[in-house]
């Protein structure tokens, strides 16, 4: 697909893709990528490399994804079917709506809580669905089995790798967190300073807890010797888990999102992700506008994509959540009717403030991989621990690290997203996918909290309708809102934000907008395209070649 001519905010790219026949591993660490390739090259499919990669990146990037974490896995299997399978968090039995004493009603505080009880320490651990999710997706569709496919995260735990400098910023934003917990700060904070790159690291529990879960499967976790030693840390540190809630634990199987934007077939998670619905209830509202001709990165084209952000915050404030306690108006959401009401309340001229044009019904550091094969399947997986390092509690001597996934939840009661037992954290993990004419072309997904599906929008429109490369999508410059200030990376030039300032968006310049996009793109020639961008350490993997020809052999003389 040929560049865009029309671009007002101007870019390098920082990395080069990769290109294959016979697969690609996309995730946001080179070791990571590497474990997925292996499982490709020793057989495997795209499932078993998507679950190989993600074991890994447990070790490698232990800021950002444990097996105590949860996510969302939007499968395409080769006969065409896609699956998501929902291993997202949920809040403990003994939770409850007035649980935090929040902080504030603002906008961008209204997930605070006093003394941080939702964000660090044992209370704001929610009951993990990531090992669950995985060894389910690779029980149903996978072809290795488990002890294989984690053999190389338990190489990289026995064995150590070595820290990145991209590893060693994320202890620095912690540092003080982290070192609240001796088995933490030993690892990541030696002699109370940030591990420096180039060290290596070692994990000899985490080693041995893989080894566990390889021998014995989840159950190792969910009522075995794991969740045991889990349960208790809890109740030791004030937290609310036990191994009822741990046995009491499943993986949903769900539909997606199917949405439709000029030609192409949109599809995403549906609630309690809010990706699949918003993404195309955004595409749905452009839809009436000449995106491409407004031109990327103008004030035009900016103000429009802050304007459409805005409404589809607005709506999923109060109407996207758990599906078993709220019920979500998709179709309404997701209608071309309802986004032409919403289109005709944005005032090119202007910032507006929008409400919600639904009654009520009332972390940004995660991972991504993405991954396809060569018979069609192909593997989109967000998956998170939360906030860095989680609640930045590790189980002792485990070498598990808890998420923080209560933070979710909104800490005020009686609202769509408030506290309940048992209710699945909201989130914005956005395993985004599109075909056109019934053949898939994309396949992406990002980490970043709540700007990880108005990064995935912005993707999709970068491929669409400004008619970027692969490459250039998932590197080109950013913004967020959700309401409040309108933040833009820095490659936006400064009379496009003058432009907007103008306007009335309050402007924040921010080094950086969610984190690494990992996506694949899928040529008619049978060719894909792997790219990965500067925002993180992500690596494309390619494979090609294949065996020989068919009956041949070496002529003896």
């Amino acid at each position: 697909m040929a560049s865009s001519s029309h671009r007002i905010a101007d870019f390098t790219c920082e990395k080069q893709p990769a290109t294959g026949s016979r697969g690609m591993v996309v995730t946001n660490h080179p070791l990571a990528s590497s474990a997925g390739a292996e499982m490709l090259m020793r057989g495997g499919n795209a499932i078993d490399a998507a679950i190989a990669a993600l074991f890994a990146l447990t070790v490698v990037e232990p800021m950002m994804v444990g097996i105590l974490g949860g996510g969302l896995s939007h499968i395409r299997l080769a006969d065409g079917r896609h699956i998501v399978l929902d291993g997202l968090s949920t809040a403990p039995g003994r939770a409850t709506a007035d649980m935090y004493d929040p902080v504030s009603d603002e906008i961008a505080l209204a997930r605070e809580t006093r003394d941080r009880r939702n964000a660090v320490g044992a209370l704001a651990v929610a009951v993990p669905g990531a090992l669950k999710g995985w060894c389910e997706a690779l029980t149903r569709f996978g072809q290795l089995p488990l002890h294989e496919v984690m053999a190389p995260a338990i190489r990289l735990a026995e064995h150590g790798f070595i820290a990145s400098a991209y590893l060693t910023d994320c202890v620095r934003q912690v540092a003080g967190d982290l070192a609240r917990d001796p088995n933490l700060s030993a690892l990541f904070l030696p002699g109370g300073e940030a591990v420096k790159a180039g060290t290596r690291v070692i994990q000899t529990d985490y080693a041995a807890t893989l080894r566990l879960i390889a021998e014995h499967g989840p159950d190792a976790l969910y009522g075995g010797p794991l969740g045991v030693a889990l349960a208790n840390d809890m109740t030791g540190q004030g937290g609310l888990i036990d191994l009822a809630d741990l046995k009491a634990y499943r993986v949903i199987e769900r539909e997606p999102i199917r949405g439709s934007y000029r030609g192409y077939d949109i599809l995403g998670p549906p609630p309690p992700s809010s990706s699949g619905v918003h993404i195309a209830q955004m595409l749905n509202i452009l839809e009436g506008f000449d995106v491409g001709a407004l031109g990327f990165g103008s004030a035009d084209g900016a103000h429009l994509l802050a304007e459409a952000l805005k409404i589809a915050f607005a709506d999923r404030a109060v109407a996207t959540a758990d599906p078993a306690f709220v019920d979500v108006p998709v179709d309404r959401l997701t209608s071309k009717a309802y986004a032409a009401e919403r289109r005709a309340e944005i005032d090119m001229a202007r910032a507006r403030s929008f409400g919600p044009g639904l009654s009520p019904t009332e972390s940004a550091n995660t991972t991504h991989v993405t991954v396809a094969d060569a018979e069609g399947n192909v593997v989109a997986a967000t998956q998170t621990i939360n906030g860095l390092f989680g609640a930045c509690v590790q189980i002792p001597g485990t070498g598990m690290t808890a998420n923080n996934y209560m933070y979710n939840f909104d800490p005020h009661p009686g609202r769509a997203l408030s506290i309940a037992p048992g209710k699945r954290v909201f989130t914005s993990m956005a395993p985004m996918m599109a075909l056109r004419d019934g053949r898939l072309r994309y396949a992406l997904g990002l980490p970043g909290g709540l700007r990880i599906f108005p990064s995935a929008f912005q993707a999709l429109v970068n491929l669409i309708d400004h008619r970027m490369t692969l490459q250039e999508a998932v590197e080109a410059p950013r913004l967020w809102t959700q309401g409040g200030v309108l933040e833009l990376e820095p490659a936006f030039p400064d009379d496009v934000a003058n432009a907007l300032a103008a306007r009335g968006h309050v402007i924040k310049r921010e080094p950086v907008v969610a984190g690494g996009m990992n996506a694949i793109a899928f040529g008619d020639d049978g060719i894909m395209t792997g790219a990965a961008c500067w925002r993180a350490d992500g690596t494309p993997i390619a494979i090609s070649g294949g065996r020989a020809r068919a009956g041949l052999r070496f002529a003896i003389a």
